[in-house]
């Protein structure tokens, strides 16, 4: 490291240094934990250029710290660079940008796939809920935030970008090619399961998506149907306005969520009885492959008990990120508020549980049943058929909300 380099490391821990000093007398005594932080980091920072075996990169160094500093407070909370941010602008701005079709979180210090969209570059590349993703575009996602590795995979439709993918059961990564393209808006799944109930399979929560169920749902009564199912698995993107407002066509009283923050004051959204649109029986089908907005749309019906909940708890991922731009160009997405049940507890540590625990044996059992033919066909996959897949009278969660919607009627209050 040259001397100026090491005199700007100094001069910078100079000021911290003052900095806190200068708040202590001025009796900022309540940022006393900050303060007492900013010593510490800048002390280490000295310690590391003084000491460190090598000459370290403290850009590097800094820059390291500070994804750690973001990835340290939950897994949707992320750093982007000066030149991340450049880059996340520049493909955001772009309405042509290609995007692999992956829903995205991090477990166990990597990131996993939470589910994929129908029809998309990830889902013809065989991806699916589970996957950990070991590497993105030749880096190591055990030092990335979800929000770099979204940055990555995004880019010109027509592009490839190999992700290193870690399926279940299996510690070895296998190499996967996704090819890069711009995704149409995802489609409502409607589907008639007998002549008495509709299912309606949510691939996404986007704009608009209220007024769509709204339509069906009044479709649904003139054609004499009586029961519904809500398929909320494999739904991991929209808008939790959204949610709500879909929540209200079938909820007539009582508090949905309540959204709250550190800066944000308690949000309290209450039910429409104006707005009720289905008073029938209706049951709502989740698992693990349910995020977001959708666990809006699961809570606020089971905060009112409307109609059972059945599979397997959610995700956890209900919660309000914002975009902070920094005076060097850097940037934070920082977690600003949760979603609450009426019990206090929030929905990105606790997630949805179902009133109805039901396990999709048959999909653990295909996983198992591939062993090491995963290994061997990761290179040349067989492309899937388009669209989702039709709900299925094999499937054990679909048949128990049947079974529990044909029990004596449950009707809105």
């Amino acid at each position: 490291m040259n001397r100026l380099a090491r005199f700007g490391i100094l001069a910078v821990s100079v000021l911290i240094v003052c900095w806190v000093g200068i708040g202590h007398v001025l009796g900022r005594t309540a940022n006393d934990k900050a303060y007492k932080s900013l010593v510490v980091y800048s002390e280490v920072l000295q310690k590391i250029q003084q000491d460190y075996v090598d000459e370290p990169n403290m850009h590097l160094v800094t820059a390291g710290s500070l994804h750690g500093l973001l990835e340290s407070l939950d897994s949707e909370s992320s750093y982007l660079t000066p030149r991340e941010y450049t880059e996340y602008k520049e493909k955001t701005a772009n309405p042509g940008t290609g995007e692999s079709g992956l829903n995205l979180s991090k477990r166990s210090g990597y990131i996993v796939v939470t589910s994929v969209l129908p029809d998309s570059p990830g889902e013809k590349a065989g991806l699916r809920s589970g996957d950990f993703l070991e590497a993105v575009a030749g880096f190591t996602t055990r030092e990335m935030s979800v929000g770099q590795a979204k940055n990555l995979l995004a880019g010109q439709p027509g592009t490839p970008v190999k992700v290193g993918v870690i399926r279940r059961g299996r510690t070895q990564p296998d190499e996967v090619e996704i090819v890069r393209q711009k995704l149409s808006p995802a489609k409502l799944i409607v589907q008639k399961v007998d002549n008495d109930t509709l299912a309606l399979r949510f691939p996404s929560l986007d704009a608009g998506r209220a007024d769509e169920v709204r339509t069906h749902l009044q479709d649904a009564q003139k054609q004499g149907i009586t029961r519904v199912i809500l398929d909320l698995r494999d739904c991991g993107r929209g808008q939790a306005s959204e949610a709500m407002a879909i929540a209200r066509l079938f909820v007539p009283s009582g508090t949905l969520v309540t959204v709250k923050g550190q800066t944000v004051p308690a949000q309290v959204f209450a039910a429409d009885p104006a707005k009720v649109v289905w008073k029938g029986p209706v049951s709502v089908l989740i698992d693990v492959t349910t995020t977001g907005a959708a666990e809006v749309l699961a809570a606020s019906l089971a905060n009112n008990k409307r109609g059972d909940i059945v599979g397997e708890r959610t995700f956890g991922l209900a919660a309000e990120q914002k975009l902070i731009s920094m005076d060097d160009g850097a940037a934070l997405i920082l977690t600003v508020a949760n979603y609450y049940n009426p019990d206090g507890k929030s929905i990105l540590e606790e997630g949805v549980a179902p009133t109805e625990v039901v396990r999709a044996a048959s999909l653990a059992a295909d996983e198992a049943d591939e062993g090491d033919d995963v290994a061997s066909t990761a290179g040349a996959q067989k492309e899937p058929p388009a669209g989702p897949r039709p709900l299925s009278a094999d499937d054990p969660v679909l048949r128990k909300a049947l079974e529990l919607l044909k029990a004596p009627a449950k009707k809105a209050a």
